[in-house]
């Protein structure tokens, strides 16, 4: 999975992808000081995993990981080529969903920047979101315009692409309208072809809502904060109150208990990073799936729906195409019987087929025959 960081310059996303990732992109108050991606992946923290290890004592122990990318600040006129423009458009089509990261703090130190990079700017959450969504949204004007003519000029030889371009100009007048790709409102199958398009506005999104410690500590009284999850709950996005420069201070504690207690001074369960990954779990649809044993522990991504050979096949293709069955017991359903042992013995070690759909937490052991 790969997630981008967007947002205009200087509202703290490469301070945000540096503390996630530990990765050291620069990160200054000036417009562009991320010019070509830095990408940094992360670990996604699994206590199933955490406990399958200390108890099988495996050589290797393998986590998911997420890819994170720190994209170019945007500006307005972007999809003209402005600031970095088509770089930036470009790098943000190769993701799967998108960290939209929102300035929701005043600091007249730090220069907000929307159009002129020298400019600086009230701070404004919805004007910043909605200067990138044009941005987005004009460049899938260009692309979707392109496709129109192409289908009608398909349609001229075959009739079947007649719908496919009638699917497209009603979708062209709905970015016309400055509407995002994702508020298109169709059915599954139009829905299809509209996807083969590769649209930016279509990307899942979350608003990452980035305050100052003060606004953090009692974000949900915090204005700025209130708008961009108000804009969130209307688009059937997520949204995650933040601050950067906290997860930085978090991401230096190397102890686990001093790491706990600090998050318990804050008031919060989870660093960023970790309800970072929840929500991007969430917004794509993901689970996780184990493989055990003396050899190696890892957790494997797949969508939810996937069959049983299938999430072979993410282990090895070799494994999807001789599939004979999946020995399946729940990780939660294992602990309570004390060991994969202890639960076949009362029979809850169950041999799944080729139509079984896995489920978040499941314990597989694939057989197979090539």
């Amino acid at each position: 999975m790969k997630l981008g960081i967007m947002g205009l310059p200087n509202v703290g996303k490469s301070t945000l992808f540096n503390a996630i990732t530990n990765a050291g992109a620069e990160s200054a108050n000036y417009p562009f000081c991320t010019i070509e991606p830095n990408v940094g992946m992360v670990a996604v923290p699994d206590a199933r995993l955490d406990k399958l290890a200390e108890m099988y004592q495996p050589d290797k122990k393998t986590p998911a990981v997420i890819e994170f990318v720190d994209i170019a600040g945007l500006v307005k006129g972007a999809s003209q080529g402005a600031g970095l423009g088509n770089k930036f458009l470009e790098n943000i089509r190769r993701t799967d969903a998108i960290v939209h990261v929102v300035r929701c703090f005043d600091d007249e130190n730090i220069m907000h920047v929307v159009a002129d990079a020298g400019t600086n700017v009230p701070v404004d959450p919805l004007g910043d979101i909605e200067t990138i969504d044009l941005e987005l949204i004009m460049a899938d004007l260009d692309m979707v315009n392109r496709r129109v003519e192409k289908a009608a000029k398909a349609a001229k030889g075959d009739k079947k692409f007649l719908h496919e371009a009638e699917v497209f100009r009603a979708l062209a007048e709905h970015l016309n309208a400055g509407r995002s790709a994702r508020t298109f409102d169709c059915g599954d199958e139009d829905r299809a072809i509209v996807e083969t398009a590769d649209l930016l506005s279509l990307k899942p999104i979350i608003y990452a809502a980035n305050m100052d410690e003060a606004g953090f500590a009692g974000h949900e009284n915090n204005r700025y904060f209130q708008m961009v999850r108000d804009l969130a709950q209307k688009e059937g996005a997520q949204v995650l109150p933040i601050c950067a420069k906290l997860e930085e201070d978090i991401a230096q504690l190397d102890d686990p208990d001093e790491r706990a207690m600090f998050l318990e001074d804050l008031g919060v369960e989870q660093s960023g990073l970790d309800r970072l990954i929840q929500c991007s779990y969430e917004l794509l649809g993901l689970i996780s799936f184990l493989t055990y044993g003396k050899d190696e522990c890892r957790a494997w991504t797949i969508r939810k729906g996937t069959k049983a050979p299938q999430a072979a096949g993410k282990i090895h293709s070799d494994i999807e195409r001789g599939f004979i069955r999946a020995e399946t017991i729940n990780f939660d359903e294992m602990m309570a019987c004390g060991s994969v042992a202890a639960a076949k013995e009362k029979g809850l070690l169950r041999s799944e087929g080729k139509d079984y759909v896995v489920k978040d937490g499941d314990m597989i052991y694939f057989r197979f025959n090539v």
